[in-house]
């Protein structure tokens, strides 16, 4: 085995950009058993954990993100919709529920939270989480007491992502640093939630700054529990509206060696999956993709229709991964019927020593 098969076997914050790299030159056939066999150490290969997103404000963000169709500076004929009340909010969390997402992600066009928005969705986040869902949110930068109040409220996780290298940063965002980011992340690791954050490729972006993204993210203190994994959706109105498609073999191989750097992260298939081949989306999953975004619409760009991950997931044999709240459940049940049988047969034996 080869020193980075070896480095693959362990849990590791100290890669360096050449090993990186070195996973993105290997022929794609290696690269995919690596990622497999890396896959198949911390999960079941056939489960994938379904994840719901709602946009519950949309529009009106004042970053200058380059990709984003929500922010004030590109005009894309957006409607700008307030931050919606929550019974609204619990109604599609419990239709996600019923079309089996076991996480409900909520997302708000902000730069930071606004003081009487946060308070409504701190409520919101207490509601979605009694139906016994996961709950996620994406709400632009936090300060330390926010991230806590959240954790409080009973959010379990905090999507920020890093978008891009910090080498390309400026090129896509102008009105917060990379370093803004970040220092989110610190606030809500050190809350004690877990971590949603990953990046977006296809912007026009070299293979290096790929590179850099998964190393930044690979070399955290601690890997995001879950890594998103965005191709662009090229939006009218937006700078990228005309950017060059990215190679999709170059996409999965970002994948793969997502899945290699961070084993036990949940690796996502999020924005962009609209555009990929049914034979793509089976090359994705083969590379250690085991999340993806459940439902027909993400923030304001379209999704595979539920009907339609379905059939796929039949014909590559894949099932919806149970959460851990679902297996306590049916730890429980085995256990509440091993006693019952227990008892039937301590009777059965009663009766039978009387007679």
């Amino acid at each position: 085995m080869s020193k980075t098969a070896e480095s693959a076997q362990e849990i590791r914050h100290d890669w360096s950009r050449k090993e990186v790299q070195a996973l993105f030159d290997l022929p794609m056939n290696d690269l995919m058993f690596q990622a497999q066999t890396v896959h198949r150490q911390h999960f079941d290969p056939n489960a994938v954990q379904l994840s719901t997103l709602l946009n519950i404000k949309t529009g009106a963000c004042a970053e200058d993100c380059s990709y984003c169709s929500q922010s004030v500076v590109n005009d894309t004929s957006l409607k700008v919709e307030p931050l919606m009340h929550q019974e609204t909010v619990m109604e599609s969390a419990r239709e996600a529920k019923k079309n089996g997402a076991s996480r409900f992600c909520m997302g708000a066009a902000w730069r930071s939270p606004t003081p009487k928005g946060f308070e409504r969705i701190l409520e919101i986040i207490g509601g979605v989480k009694s139906l016994g869902l996961e709950t996620c949110a994406t709400l632009g930068m936090l300060s330390n007491e926010q991230a806590h109040q959240l954790k409080e409220a009973g959010l379990d996780y905090y999507n920020h992502n890093l978008d891009t290298s910090a080498e390309y940063y400026d090129k896509v965002i102008t009105t917060r640093t990379y370093q803004d980011r970040l220092d989110t992340l610190s606030f809500v690791r050190d809350a004690g939630m877990k971590v949603c954050c990953g990046g977006i490729v296809g912007m026009g972006e070299e293979q290096t700054d790929r590179v850099g993204l998964l190393l930044t993210l690979a070399n955290l203190d601690h890997h995001p529990e879950s890594v998103p994994m965005n191709l662009l959706v090229k939006i009218e109105g937006t700078p990228l509206a005309d950017t060059e498609d990215l190679d999709i073999f170059e996409f999965i191989r970002c994948i793969a060696v997502a899945r290699i750097l961070m084993p036990r992260s949940m690796v996502r298939l999020s924005a962009g999956r609209q555009s990929l081949s049914d034979e793509a989306q089976a090359m994705c999953y083969l590379a250690g993709a085991n999340s993806i975004f459940y439902g027909e619409r993400l923030l304001t760009t379209d999704n595979p229709e539920a009907d339609q991950d379905r059939m796929l997931f039949g014909r590559l044999g894949l099932h919806p991964m149970e959460t851990e709240a679902d297996a306590a459940r049916e730890s429980e049940l085995a256990a509440a019927d091993a006693g019952a049988h227990t008892q039937v047969n301590e009777q059965a034996d009663e009766q039978q020593a009387v007679h």
